[in-house]
């Protein structure tokens, strides 16, 4: 078990922490920067730097046990990341991850893990390091979580909303029930076309990330077809579950985002009364790269780092779904938890800034927006009833 970070100093900055030295903050940067163009998407990784890069972060007994999940469950399941650009050591890496944390092997020899470009053959894009972070949390987070569990990485061309939408078809024509996003653009007039034509797939779960930018709204999260992940700061404590959780909040322009869609509706099993239309988020786990996760990475990196962002809690659902089973044909998998609420962690603290209606950016009791209904408890909420 890696030994987790602890935040010791307020953070100074929305980016980082007070410089790194013995018993200061960690500090991080944003692992893709703001797309140049519009239907451009980002990924959202954040990856801690300087003397403490190499820290400890989780690994996946902490992560199993914070969120009471079995260990060495996922069997049957193929899980799907979808990322732009390829990461060429990505199965190398996750071996490395793997075999420290002592989870069963996961290579195209086993069968267990299998890369394809959007169209579902061999013709990989170019090679892309800040992408390969992404790529790599995302591969961790799967494996913690559900090491039993097929994995199929599909990497799109670029990081254009219709090349990566079209990676998240082919996922899904591949077999894979369960789909983790980790990245998002602004949402605008063409989300409600990118909505129908790459997220609308029935009885399958696309968990896809908030973003880490604070209060607004990105697309696909605003999807009414996915599951809306937010962030969380999570750290142990003395307490009967032995974690403790609050809304993740750097700063103003930094934390995990939520709000109110501009643009796509409100699903029927969605009834907060502060949004007319869609909200986010609807589960939230943990992103706060300050109590971050443990990654290994060679492809623009040089072994272990700690990693954050909305990035590491949106695999960390997705997978969660395939510890639950199956959903049934046809089925809307973001309901499930909307249906047993109690089953889950309800995380009431923590705000990004001041909104109105509060609840929007402020977590309390019950449903809001940065931690939606709250984070797992086990599997039941996410189980088709």
């Amino acid at each position: 078990m890696r030994r987790p970070l602890a935040l010791t100093a307020v953070l100074l900055t929305a980016l980082a922490a007070a410089p790194a030295h013995a018993h200061a903050a960690p500090r991080w940067v944003r692992t893709c920067t703001a797309p140049a163009r519009a239907d451009t998407a980002s990924c959202n990784a954040l990856r801690v730097v300087g003397a403490t890069a190499a820290a400890d972060g989780y690994g996946p007994a902490d992560l199993l046990a914070a969120y009471g999940l079995p260990a060495d469950g996922g069997e049957g399941a193929t899980i799907a990341v979808v990322d732009a650009y390829d990461h060429p050591r990505a199965e190398a890496d996750l071996d490395v991850y793997r075999r420290h944390y002592g989870l069963p092997a996961c290579t195209a020899d086993t069968g267990c893990f299998r890369k394809t470009d959007q169209r579902g053959g061999t013709r990989l894009p170019r090679g892309n390091t800040a992408w390969a972070g992404e790529i790599a949390l995302d591969l961790a987070m799967v494996s913690a979580i559900a090491p039993r569990a097929r994995i199929l990485l599909v990497e799109a061309d670029s990081a254009a909303v219709g090349n990566l939408g079209t990676a998240v078809n082919t996922a899904v024509a591949l077999g894979a029930q369960y789909v983790s996003i980790s990245w998002g653009a602004a949402e605008n007039a063409n989300a409600a076309d990118y909505d129908s034509r790459y997220f609308d797939h029935p009885g399958t779960v696309i968990a896809a990330a908030s973003g880490d930018a604070g209060y607004g709204v990105n697309f696909p999260a605003s999807s009414p077809h996915v599951v809306a992940v937010g962030g969380t700061t999570l750290r142990p404590d003395g307490s009967p579950r032995g974690w403790t959780e609050t809304a993740w909040a750097t700063g103003p322009d930094e934390g995990t985002a939520s709000g109110c869609s501009g643009r796509l509706p409100k699903p029927a099993w969605q009834t907060d009364p502060g949004c007319a239309r869609r909200t986010v988020a609807d589960l939230a786990a943990v992103a706060d790269p300050a109590t971050g996760v443990a990654v290994y990475q060679t492809y623009g990196g040089n072994g272990w780092y700690t990693y954050g962002g909305t990035s590491a809690a949106a695999p960390v659902i997705a997978a969660a779904y395939a510890l639950a089973g199956p959903p049934p044909p046809g089925s809307d998998p973001a309901s499930f938890p909307y249906r047993n609420p109690a089953a889950l962690h309800d995380i009431t603290t923590g705000a990004t800034t001041t909104c109105t209606p509060a609840y929007l950016c402020t977590a309390g009791p019950g449903y809001d927006g940065p931690t939606g209904l709250g984070s797992p408890n086990g599997t039941a909420a996410f189980r088709g009833l």
